[in-house]
């Protein structure tokens, strides 16, 4: 089964036609809106994603799906993603389990490290322990969504001494993804786990990731998890419209606009040509 929906980090990019940038505050309420229309318009999934920089207005996505979830039926809803190295996993799984009551049955958690860093000085963790917290956490958020009465011996985390952890899903317990940028340890801990994968296609050939799909699916049947547990799932940048020549003419000035921005921050990065956005 293919679903389909719409993920975004709640950009606030220029228009092009207007320089017009949207504050926060208003890209927060558009977002909503958004959820209510694809909701209607009858897409499987909407996803936001966590971020703590100017350029993208949501730093706290399950407020917003939550605030989704109160006008819509059937459309999924999820992080995408929860930094999961730098949040309280107890306290994540808290939040979707309530977005759950409210949606009655509809919240996801999309896990992630994260593709920036500036939630970790921020919530005061060393970027050092970057996979250790991660992957602490993730068995940790795994342990909470399995059972009502979590132990847990935590090294990086706290330890739990058989407290309960409440509400619990109306779905029992919440569908967790993980998400990874294409590394190729991350598929094998994934596969190794039994999570649904989600890959996010940001650079690069998307045909790249054909290969990792094959890996994940082949080391997921070894470790024994069954074929359906192994989803996988992409998330990519992407523009509609009547006329597809038309469509990638428009899609440029906004890509380039945060690509540009990123750039500016990562060195492996550099502002992006009209040349190398058609490749």
């Amino acid at each position: 089964m293919v679903e389909l929906g719409i993920s975004t980090f709640g950009e606030t990019t220029a228009l092009k036609a207007t320089g017009q940038i949207y504050n926060h505050d208003e890209r927060i309420r558009q977002l909503v809106a958004e959820i209510e229309l694809a909701d209607k318009v009858g897409l499987d999934v909407y996803g936001i994603g966590e971020h703590h920089r100017e350029d993208f207005a949501v730093s706290a996505p399950e407020l917003v799906l939550a605030a989704g979830a109160v006008n819509t039926k059937k459309i999924r809803l999820t992080s995408a993603v929860s930094i999961l190295s730098s949040m309280d996993p107890i306290r994540l799984f808290q939040q979707y389990a309530t977005i759950d009551a409210l949606s009655n049955g509809r919240a996801e958690i999309m896990a992630g490290r994260g593709s920036f860093t500036e939630s970790f000085p921020l919530f005061g963790y060393d970027l050092k322990d970057y996979d250790a917290l991660f992957d602490e956490k993730l068995d940790l958020l795994q342990l909470a969504n399995e059972s009502t009465k979590v132990n847990w011996q935590g090294q990086l985390t706290q330890s739990i001494a058989g407290k309960e952890v409440y509400p619990r899903p109306v779905q029992g317990k919440l569908p967790l993804w993980v998400a990874t940028g294409g590394h190729v340890e991350s598929t094998v801990k994934i596969a190794r786990a039994g999570l649904p994968n989600v890959y996010a296609i940001i650079g690069g050939n998307p045909r790249y990731f054909k290969k990792l799909i094959q890996a994940y699916r082949e080391i997921g049947r070894e470790t024994g998890h069954a074929e359906k547990d192994l989803k996988v799932g992409a998330h990519s940048w992407g523009w509609i419209a009547e006329d597809g020549e038309q469509a990638l003419k428009d899609y440029f000035y906004p890509t380039k606009q945060v690509v540009d921005a990123i750039s500016k921050d990562r060195p492996h990065w550099q502002e992006l040509t009209y040349q190398q956005y058609l490749e």
